[in-house]
């Protein structure tokens, strides 16, 4: 029987959120100068000249050390090519060998980032006769910080680069320096560069780089200019996308959820934030608002029996049924087909391929664990952690939105890398597992709160009988688990291009950005707040 309105005496839970901070006059009132073409032939002007500097004879230290600023800067994307080559030539011709500790664990860490096969042993030099690290490195603090951000892309049982984390977190702390060497070292401690997200960084870095009495004039200018101009498309981006949300009024008709436009733009900003990924940062936004709306449907606001309707209703994937569903769903199970409809027809139109199927199995899958979460919480069950993290991996939908990014950014499309995505595979189970995991760790105390189902932590909890705290701890050890496996499995041959990889290790880096601080984006967390602003709202000042 069609339940056509909700049920007036049916108590509905709140998850108490707050309207949004971005409204839509205010983002379509942006406006940004830095698209002029004086700003878009001085930013082609200054490329030209970093080129130079990369095709110029240096010192091989100096070589990285350009590159590694490059990097950190968010400039790096205009020289892929040119830095791999040089990197690819440097392995060649620059055999691991003894040298100081600075140089050693740079070259490690950028030698791995760009999936060059380098073994721990490159600092077994720096070990004494009883494989400790020599007391006398403590003294290097450049190195030690170098150190100490190259231990985070270990893999599984290399202990070494283990020991090398603990060695150098020890002596970082302990560490007078100057007060500039200072605000590096607590950067570096707060987050590693490994789990940044590459624009937060570029934004940070910028204004320290500026500080330094060694710094590139044409490099501070380049990476300026850029950072502003990156800036203007997304927020034309961010105009074009609103007026779709808008459009679609679902955070009108469903008041008791989460409207965070803005937020999921973010977001997409941390997965791929280089302009010429503009279309797939727009549909992963779309993804994203319409899983925050349908999350909340299911954690929030839906009765058992609804959550049923809604579930048979998409994995029928027929309009038909949308008159059994009550009128709240009927806008938002709508708008879901609508969405994969039309992507479905701009990949057909354009690589032949009827991709339907794949992206109607990836909503589904997401709903019935969605179901399978509110059938715990209907009938008062704490699952085990293995059970909890079996359904809870689909349910934080990373694999919805890897699944359309990897439409978006693939070409062509082959049909064997298709079927493999289907899979889960090793990138994206490891993906799922940190963003989680950071999830829970930031939000899991609200959620028990409101009455949610548990998460990781209350599972663990329950299981084992651990505190509070030794369930966070192990969440945690699990989120250093995972990523070993990730850094492993992300230079494993597979039927994905290297820029969707990217992406996925990208979001797995956005979990601890937005996580960090509590709930980024459901409690509207103040320190994310100025994150947002300082990425898409403010440029940098081009003179001090």
């Amino acid at each position: 029987m069609a339940i056509n309105s909700c049920n007036q005496t049916e108590i509905r839970r709140s998850g108490n959120y707050k309207p949004p901070i971005w409204e839509f006059d205010f983002v379509q009132s942006l406006s940004n100068e830095y698209l002029g073409e004086r700003y878009v032939r001085r930013v082609s002007e200054l490329k030209m000249q970093v080129k130079m500097m990369l095709d110029e004879a240096m010192e091989p230290l100096d070589q990285l050390e350009l590159i590694d600023n490059l990097q950190r800067l968010g400039l790096s994307y205009h020289f892929e090519y040119e830095i791999k080559h040089i990197l690819t030539k440097y392995r060649e011709n620059h055999e691991p060998r003894n040298k100081n500790l600075y140089a050693a664990a740079l070259e490690f860490r950028l030698l791995r980032q760009h999936g060059f096969n380098v073994s721990q042993e490159i600092f077994d030099c720096f070990k004494n006769e009883k494989g400790d690290f020599k007391p006398s490195l403590s003294e290097d603090s450049k190195g030690l910080v170098q150190l100490y951000e190259a231990s985070f892309l270990s893999t599984e049982d290399e202990t070494t680069l283990e020991v090398a984390r603990e060695f150098t977190i020890k002596h970082l702390q302990d560490q007078i320096v100057d007060q500039d060497f200072a605000l590096l070292v607590q950067h570096a401690l707060e987050l590693p560069l490994h789990r940044t997200i590459p624009r937060a960084e570029a934004r940070w870095f910028i204004n320290v780089y500026g500080k330094n009495s060694d710094m590139n004039p044409i490099l501070l200018e380049f990476a300026k200019l850029d950072f502003n101009l990156v800036q203007a498309t997304y927020q034309q981006e961010l105009k074009q996308v609103s007026r779709w949300w808008k459009r679609t009024c679902l955070a009108e008709k469903l008041p008791f959820a989460r409207d965070r436009l803005v937020e999921c733009f973010f977001c997409t900003i941390g997965g791929l934030f280089e302009p010429q990924h503009k279309l797939c940062r727009t549909i992963l936004t779309k993804v994203m608002c319409l899983l925050t709306i349908i999350d909340d449907i299911y954690d929030v606001y839906g009765t058992l029996e609804e959550l049923e309707l809604f579930t048979c209703a998409l994995e029928r994937w027929d309009v038909n049924t949308i008159e059994q569903l009550p009128d709240y769903m009927q806008i938002c199970y709508l708008a879901v087909i609508n969405f994969i409809n039309e992507i479905a027809y701009d990949v057909l139109k354009g690589e032949g391929l009827l991709i339907i199927p794949y992206l109607r199995k990836v909503w589904t899958d997401i709903c019935k664990a969605y179901l399978q979460e509110a059938k715990w919480y209907f009938n008062g069950y704490t699952p085990t952690l293995e059970e909890y993290m079996e359904t809870a991996r689909i349910t934080i939908s990373s694999h919805v939105i890897m699944s359309h990014a990897f439409f978006c950014v693939t070409n062509p499309i082959e049909k064997e890398a298709v079927e493999y995505l289907q899979k889960y595979p090793g990138v994206l189970h490891w993906l799922a597992t940190i963003l989680r995991l950071s999830d829970d760790l930031a939000t899991s105390s609200d959620e028990l709160e409101r009455g949610d189902v548990s998460t990781s932590i209350q599972c663990y909890m329950n299981e084992t009988g651990a505190s509070e705290d030794e369930a966070r701890k192990h969440a945690s050890f699990l989120i250093r688990e995972a990523w070993k496996k990730l850094n492993k499995d992300q230079n494993v041959d597979s039927p994905f291009s290297q820029t969707f990889v990217g992406i996925a290790i990208n979001f797995a880096r956005m979990a601890h950005h937005l996580y960090e601080h509590g709930d980024g984006i459901g409690k509207q967390n103040p320190e994310i707040k100025n994150r947002m602003l300082k990425l898409l709202f403010e440029p940098i000042p081009l003179e001090d």
